[in-house]
């Protein structure tokens, strides 16, 4: 059974990392791709939009709270324990693909640069901003944040750590380099349609949404010491959103 598990895990792994990799390709617009920001289901603006509303925040309502203690209390008294950071990236990969699948463009553009150097500089920010998402994952533990390490430990027998506060690198100059990273990225559009604006503004909400209950855990984890962190680290921008 424990050799199962690492299995399933692999498996929720692949999807997520898959999932993700479409969504740089579904930013950037790649013409090869089945659908992206500006390619996919045909719809009046108006519809296109509650649709992708829709979407949006069935992905919010999923990624934040299934984070969740109370949540992951329950889910564990279906799913292996090992098993329960796994689901979580499984269903945030499945509702990704939800939203590829279904989402409406609006093309209408709402800004164009067309200057080749503003283009290659903002491309560079955009690709910045995922390669920031990346590094971040690892400067915390990316086998953890993806169930990997559960997994493992659970197949050699092992105790969980304790979890221990650490700022390495990015999180020295912000609270949640990953949402910094994101949030670049999803604004660096170098042609800005209104379907792309939605998603921006969209994710962006969501993503201030999620970091408000995300820090609510994180007080309960780590006490005092996060509540220092607040008032000296920037929340997603250096110097700003200091608690």
């Amino acid at each position: 059974m424990r050799s199962f598990y690492i299995l399933v895990a692999l498996g929720c792994y692949a999807a997520f990392f898959v999932a993700f990799v479409y969504l740089v390709g579904f930013l950037a617009g790649i013409p090869d791709l089945p659908t992206h920001i500006d390619k996919g289901m045909v719809a009046d603006p108006t519809i296109a939009a509650i649709w992708n509303i829709g979407l949006i925040t069935l992905f919010g309502i999923q990624h934040s709270v299934m984070a969740r203690k109370g949540f992951k209390t329950a889910l564990t008294r279906i799913v292996p324990q090992p098993l329960e950071r796994s689901i979580y990236c499984l269903a945030s990969a499945i509702m990704l693909a939800l939203l590829y699948l279904v989402w409406h463009p609006i093309p209408t553009v709402v800004w164009d640069i067309t200057n080749p150097l503003g283009r290659n500089l903002v491309w560079a920010f955009f690709l910045a901003g995922f390669g920031i998402v990346f590094i971040s994952t690892w400067l915390i533990n990316h086998f953890e944040l993806f169930g990997l390490a559960q997994v493992w430990r659970n197949w050699r027998g092992t105790p969980a750590h304790t979890p221990v506060m650490r700022m390495p690198f990015f999180y020295k100059l912000v609270r949640h380099p990953i949402y910094t990273g994101f949030l670049i990225a999803f604004w660096s559009a170098p042609t800005m349609t209104v379907g792309h604006l939605l998603f921006a503004v969209g994710m962006t909400v969501y993503i201030f949404i999620g970091i408000h209950y995300e820090e609510r855990d994180l007080v309960g984890l780590f006490g005092k010491d996060y509540e220092a962190y607040r008032k000296t680290v920037g929340k997603v921008i250096p110097g700003l959103g200091r608690a």
